[in-house]
């Protein structure tokens, strides 16, 4: 990856030079996080009154994605606390690996990429939003932890259900998942139904473990909030935010938990991804707050949001100029 990196740098360095134009390093994670902002920007681009741009600082954010599983507390343009991570695989991944043992092998020569992932929402709510219209979330911790045993005799463990810890786990869903899959289906015999009850049981687990790290954030930072630092928005982004579901579990979270004041936004699927426009967008936001980057800049291997972090977050590492 360091590689392609500097390839890339190297190639950004040439035209910045070429062209006379300045060049902005631009942290991937923190385009995730200012993704919503270009939707904003794009959806008032024909009021030429309106000049800011949603969300405003501070806001919570879930990066998910199939190599980040990351809430961050995002107080600034630079300043992105991060609040809880994965310990082990990210969500998208553990996702991805369900659906391979989930999905019947027909689904998945006939799939059209390997973010299999999305092929298990399509076939466990083959009716979109009218399949789980109907969920509601725990309304407490004390029910969020009860074991559910399915039809089938089978149940899913939720990481960490009997602690508070800001961690997130997703290896022992999908791996959970595996024996499930293996002890059943031995001789080819797990049918449809129980396939798509197991899927959608997986991605519950996986969707209420995320929601339900979240609310402990916030109800951690409730007695600091004020009229300035109150939470007023939630922002989704990555990959597996395109997962409908995946809204729905958050949302229905949030209200029952007392924070239904709090927005839940995502940019629309095309944006998820990874795209070439939330990096665009993010170099015009650290641009117009007057950053710059030096040509002695160089790649890093590994690259933190947390200014709190050993390498000092987003502006830690060497080459910025600020004007």
């Amino acid at each position: 990856m360091r590689s392609n990196l500097s390839v890339g740098l190297d190639t950004g360095k040439a035209l910045s030079v070429a062209w006379q134009i300045p060049m902005i390093g631009v942290h991937h994670m923190q385009a995730h996080l200012l993704t919503p902002g270009l939707v904003s920007c794009l959806e008032n681009e024909a009021n030429v009154e309106t000049t800011a741009t949603t969300p405003e600082f501070p806001f919570l954010s879930i990066l998910v994605s199939g190599g980040h599983t990351t809430l961050v507390h995002s107080y600034g343009l630079t300043d992105h606390r991060i609040l809880a991570t994965s310990e082990d695989i990210a969500i998208g991944e553990a996702l991805d690996k369900s659906a391979r043992d989930i999905l019947p092998e027909s689904l998945l020569q006939e799939a059209q990429s390997t973010m299999y992932g999305k092929s298990l929402e399509q076939f466990v709510f083959p009716n979109g939003k009218a399949d789980f219209e109907d969920y509601s979330a725990p309304e407490s911790r004390g029910k969020e932890i009860i074991k559910r045993i399915s039809d089938w005799g089978w149940s899913l463990t939720t990481p960490f259900a009997n602690t508070r810890i800001m961690q997130f786990s997703f290896s022992s869903i999908s791996s959970m998942v595996g024996k499930i899959v293996e002890s059943n289906d031995t001789n080819f015999n797990m049918s449809d139904a129980e396939r798509v009850d197991l899927g959608r049981e997986a991605m519950r687990v996986c969707f209420e473990h995320l929601a339900s790290r979240t609310v402990i954030a916030l109800e951690t930072l409730r007695p600091h909030n004020n009229g300035k630092n109150e939470i007023k928005t939630l922002v989704v982004s990555g990959g597996v935010a395109a997962n409908q579901f995946l809204m729905k579990v958050l949302t229905s979270f949030l209200e029952v938990r007392g924070f239904g004041n709090i927005k839940v936004v995502a940019p629309p699927p095309y944006l998820c991804t990874d795209n070439a426009a939330m990096i665009g967008w993010a170099g015009i936001e650290m641009f117009e707050a007057g950053f710059r980057s030096h040509l002695s800049c160089r790649p890093v291997r590994k690259w933190t949001l947390d200014p709190r972090a050993d390498d000092g977050g987003i502006l830690g590492p060497r080459g910025w100029i600020q004007e």
